[in-house]
């Protein structure tokens, strides 16, 4: 998840005072190397102080304790690593947002309980999948869906329960088939018809007496054929219509 960069708005500022005192007028602004209104490390505009900084990266360190926040968050992008983690504690979110895009391995753990979400859903997704464990409990749902979609498939059962239906519409997409009895009496109709869908045959079986009639349609689909005769008699019509062609199209075969 890449930083952000936010278009300050400012009072018009004429380009030539601003280059009066500037320390690079003698040499960038001569040589054509920032330009106000294009690539300008003075205003107060994201975009000009990027493609500044995109062009000079070498001087970015030296914008890391800027009074601006958006100079210190775009600084942090173009700084080395090494110097980036220095702002994990910075004040403004969007300068450790930019932090969390740099950081690698166990570095962004530093950024793991950060008060951001934003921050916190960085790391979830950049994160080595060895240390998601850490983030299984987040208090933001955003957060530990981008752990359900990248955990390893083995450690999902963790987060079966999980309270957001969003969270467990993910881990019901990703656990492994033989797991998925673990989701079978999910609350939500949504949840269980993905976990019937997925189930290994002979375990859809108990999905038949379920009572959504839109969950035991998936079963139907996909338990063996000799558990589909009870389901003629389904209080559902349109149940016990998709068993009656799946056994009419197994005669005919």
């Amino acid at each position: 998840m890449g930083l952000t960069l936010v278009v300050t708005q400012t009072e018009k500022v004429d380009p030539a005072r601003l280059c009066e005192d500037c320390k690079y007028r003698d040499s960038l602004l001569a040589k054509a190397g920032c330009q106000p209104g294009d690539a300008c490390i003075r205003i107060e505009s994201g975009r000009q102080i990027d493609r500044f900084l995109q062009r000079h990266p070498e001087l970015a360190e030296q914008y890391l304790d800027d009074p601006f926040w958006e100079r210190r968050a775009i600084a942090v992008r173009w700084s080395p690593a090494h110097r980036a983690i220095e702002k994990v504690a910075d004040a403004d979110e969007t300068v450790r947002r930019s932090v969390a895009t740099r950081l690698k391995g166990e570095d962004l753990l530093l950024l793991a309980a950060d008060p951001d979400r934003e921050v916190r859903i960085t790391v979830a997704s950049r994160l080595p999948p060895t240390l998601l464990n850490r983030l299984l409990h987040d208090v933001d749902y955003a957060v530990r869906l981008q752990v359900a979609r990248r955990l390893p498939p083995g450690q999902l059962m963790k987060m079966a329960r999980d309270e957001d239906l969003t969270v467990r519409k993910e881990v019901a997409r990703r656990l492994p088939p033989f797991a998925l009895r673990l989701m079978a009496e999910d609350e939500e109709p949504e949840i269980r018809r993905t976990v019937t869908s997925r189930m290994l045959p002979e375990e859809a079986c108990s999905m038949l007496k379920d009572s959504d009639w839109s969950v035991r349609a998936t079963a139907v689909l996909q338990v063996p054929l000799a558990a589909l005769k009870p389901m003629l008699d389904d209080p559902e019509p349109d149940v016990a219509q998709l068993a009656r062609e799946r056994l009419n199209a197994e005669s005919k075969d």
